[in-house]
């Protein structure tokens, strides 16, 4: 990636950011029709520390307790990270799945049938991090040193942002694929010179010492729920009690949000007052819950990355991802007063 990529990506996210503009009204509908006779028995749904909400529906029990008059068990599966939840989707292990927005297109632009049909946060959960005493303070002193990243995740395309803002390309650093758990020990006892973190993880590390050399917004991608097409096909009605349950989810966790991160904290292990700075200052619940032209617009800029990393093969193929992504059809129904449970 040199430093004439900015411009090059720029011209070709206007074009993709056109197209998936055009397209976007089209998704709406999909997966709104009645259930088929092959309707799930069993919903194989994901819950992840980097998801508070399912944290939140997990506990409550919301899930179950309105799905059981439809003769449907819920099965949780938790996921370490956007790339666990995408292969779980891509192998029908699960049928929701919880990922970074930058990882569903990702997904999708490497032909992987989900549709992205919630937004569960817009979160600040990226960042750089080195170990309590390293003398890199800024960006441009990582040329020439190893990162932990753990590829496919917004971690990662955060990180290659935050390298190219610097001057730098991926060619510059030598990134270590490691799983972000993972990724945070490999900082800790020395084996990397930094680490592109993923709360609530990286809070944890911060808490142990841990400094973020850069941070930026703008590089994080939205929260994405995401179920499998076939799924979304076959059982639309268990579908919308899903996004139904998430903002039942949503609305809770804004009422209660230090009680949100107590859940979080038991499921993560964590420390009080690590949740509370992930809950509290990086954790943007209070989002629109239906995917759109904000989703669009990040991803936009994200997508052509993939195909000058070599992580999906041509333009074309990321243009039509995006505009094939999003079924805001459930969310824009949601209504979390048809959730059972208290």
């Amino acid at each position: 990636m040199n430093r004439n990529f900015f411009t090059r990506r720029t011209l070709i996210a206007t074009t993709a950011l056109a197209a998936a503009t055009a397209l976007l009204t089209g998704c709406a509908g999909e997966g709104s029709g009645a259930a088929s006779a092959e309707a799930a028995t069993t919903l194989n749904i994901d819950f992840a520390t980097y998801n508070p909400l399912s944290l939140v529906l997990k506990e409550k029990g919301w899930l179950e307790a309105s799905l059981t008059d439809q003769g449907v068990t819920v099965n949780w599966v938790q996921s370490a990270g956007s790339n666990k939840a995408n292969e779980a989707l891509r192998a029908g292990a699960i049928d929701v799945g919880s990922t970074a927005g930058s990882a569903a297109l990702l997904a999708r632009s490497n032909g992987s049938s989900i549709k992205t049909i919630d937004i569960y946060s817009q979160p600040e959960w990226a960042a750089l991090a080195v170990a309590k005493d390293s003398p890199i303070k800024e960006v441009s002193e990582l040329k020439g040193k190893s990162v932990a990243a753990t590829k496919g995740t917004d971690p990662y395309f955060f990180l290659l942002q935050a390298l190219e803002q610097a001057g730098l390309g991926p060619d510059d650093v030598t990134v270590e694929n490691l799983q972000h758990a993972d990724g945070r020990a490999a900082l800790e006892n020395g084996s990397v010179d930094a680490w592109s973190g993923l709360d609530p993880i990286m809070a944890g590390a911060e808490e142990n010492g841990a400094t973020l050399i850069y941070r930026n917004l703008d590089f994080n991608t939205y929260g994405a729920l995401n179920a499998t097409e076939s799924f979304l096909k076959d059982s639309p009605e268990i579908a919308q009690v899903v996004v139904d349950s998430y903002e039942k989810a949503r609305e809770w966790a804004a009422e209660n949000p230090k009680e949100t991160a107590t859940v979080l904290a038991d499921v993560a292990g964590l420390e009080t007052p690590v949740a509370d700075k992930v809950i509290l200052e990086r954790s943007n619940l209070d989002v629109s819950a239906v995917p759109g032209q904000k989703l669009v617009d990040v991803l936009a800029v994200v997508g052509p990355i993939f195909v000058e990393t070599g992580d999906v093969t041509n333009q074309a193929k990321v243009d039509k991802a995006l505009g094939s992504l999003i079924d805001d059809s459930f969310a824009k129904k949601a209504d979390a007063s048809k959730v059972k449970g208290s």
